[in-house]
């Protein structure tokens, strides 16, 4: 080798040798070190970019919760609310006052009675309603949703004056059409006089307007039944009852459940639907849990009994809530 050919090969060398060593060559402990603050930053990230969102829930949904429970070991009266005095503390009284009020478990067993007959009849005809729109065009389908989504973006206040004029006394389409039938006369007939027809109109309106939700929903867990499990039951010699029973509902079953426990929660919290068809002034047979916590609270100005009402509303429901979200987790451990 000449002296040229060993000047020019000094610079690479000084480089090669200023050069950090490849990974392969570090020691165990620096690769060790590297891979786990890779690890806590991969763990520390998802923290990180959620954090954000969970302090705005906590200050919306958190604090009020907070105020709430305070406020029901309270006696808040009006003369607190407008004086800015606070309110004496009475601990469990307002509890051990509702839990001994007859008033109260009427109201509950009627609000549970409501409930079953609600989810009931929403589950059974949005199961039905997404059954029928996996048989169908696909034109027919889209028109279906459409429609029906029509109705789940339709306001409370618009549903609950369309549902009130059908069953209007002098007006209403309903006791018109009934009217017709030979020998029945309903001119001018009183739905809202017996408060089991009432009810069973609101219920009517709750389940028309929770339809759309269940019935698409079901419908996107339908959409994932293999065609081939239900072609094998059939060859096999099952029927349209048993494919159903052993072989679509095993798979819709966590959408199935998860519905039926959002239901329930929502038809325990109905107020706005009695409030509108009783025009703001619902008799005591009218009375649910969500509007016996209202009235008690603004109409009886007894602030601190009606969060005591909510609270243990809340209570009774979270063994339903809990339910729910176990379902949420299995239905993510499955995916």
């Amino acid at each position: 080798m000449s002296a040229a050919d060993t000047h020019a090969t000094e610079p690479l060398e000084r480089g090669l040798a200023k050069s950090p060593p490849p990974a392969q060559d570090l020691p165990a402990s620096g690769r060790g070190a590297r891979r786990r603050s890779a690890t806590r930053q991969n763990r520390t990230l998802p923290y990180l970019l959620i954090t954000p969102a969970l302090l705005v829930m906590a200050g919306v949904l958190g604090w009020p919760l907070i105020d709430t429970v305070v406020l029901s070991f309270q006696d808040m009266r009006r003369n607190n609310l407008w004086g800015g005095t606070t309110p004496p503390w009475v601990g469990l009284d307002q509890y051990t006052e509702i839990l001994g009020d007859s008033e109260f478990w009427h109201v509950f067993i009627r609000t549970a009675v409501f409930v079953v007959v609600c989810v009931f009849f929403t589950m059974l005809l949005g199961l039905l309603i997404a059954m029928l729109l996996q048989r169908v065009s696909p034109w027919l389908r889209v028109m279906i949703t459409s429609a029906m989504v029509a109705v789940w973006a339709m306001p409370l206040l618009v549903s609950t004056s369309v549902f009130k004029f059908m069953f209007d006394s002098d007006y209403g389409l309903v006791n018109e059409l009934l009217s017709k039938l030979p020998g029945v006369d309903y001119a001018g007939h009183n739905w809202f006089l017996n408060p089991t027809s009432g009810l069973a109109i609101i219920a009517a309106l709750v389940v028309w307007a929770a339809i759309p939700f269940i019935a698409i929903s079901l419908h996107s867990a339908l959409t994932q039944v293999p065609k081939e499990l239900e072609e094998a039951a059939r060859i096999d010699g099952a029927t349209g009852f048993g494919i159903f029973r052993f072989v679509t509902f095993p798979v819709i079953k966590p959408v199935f459940v998860m519905t039926t426990t959002l239901s329930i929660i929502w038809d325990f919290g109905v107020l706005g639907q009695v409030l509108l068809m009783r025009n703001n002034h619902p008799e005591p047979d009218y009375q649910l849990l969500g509007l016996y916590s209202f009235t008690q609270a603004f109409t009886s100005n007894s602030f601190s009994r009606g969060a005591a009402i909510s609270i243990i509303t809340v209570v009774m429901l979270s063994g339903v809530s809990v339910y729910y979200l176990r379902q949420l987790m299995k239905i993510g451990e499955v995916e």
